[in-house]
């Protein structure tokens, strides 16, 4: 018998949507701010801190693939120790060839500090030849001026 142990952050088998992609080799990312101290990078390869938005208000990260690929999963967590706020985001694909984005979903979390900081989301997917994947981060639907937050983004 064959057997595997594995952990909630294992790179992952070819039943479960196959190991998480090395980003930085094979897609251009795309952002609107970020804090000099929290690059996207951080949130993308696993850094520590995350990233975090130059400023307040609607935020976008885009990764655009060199070359079309199959999205399997997508994994989000984010990570808010200073304000309480209600955060909508929304998940976003673009095939190759197509000029317009199509939604993956759309959700809503508050956070209230320091008991609900937290939100992490794993979620299944079946897109074939995408050119793109854009996430964008409203931090706060109330208006509120604290800046979005990212602290880890994952594709398979």
């Amino acid at each position: 018998m064959r057997k595997q142990i594995i952990g909630v952050d294992s790179p992952g088998t070819l039943d479960d949507g196959g190991p998480w992609l090395d980003l930085e080799p094979i897609a251009r990312v795309e952002i609107s701010s970020e804090a000099p101290d929290y690059p996207i990078e951080a949130a993308l390869s696993g850094g520590s801190g995350g990233w975090r938005a130059g400023g307040p208000g609607p935020q976008t990260i885009r990764l655009c693939f060199d070359m079309p690929r199959p999205i399997r999963r997508i994994k989000l967590v984010f990570v808010e120790q200073a304000h309480p706020r209600t955060q909508e985001f929304a998940l976003r694909w673009r095939v190759a060839g197509g000029e317009s984005y199509q939604d993956i979903l759309r959700q809503q979390f508050t956070f209230s500090p320091p008991g609900t900081s937290e939100e992490r989301e794993e979620y299944r997917v079946d897109l074939a030849g995408v050119a793109a994947i854009e996430l964008r981060i409203i931090p706060d639907v109330s208006g509120g001026q604290a800046p979005a937050t990212l602290s880890m983004l994952r594709l398979a």
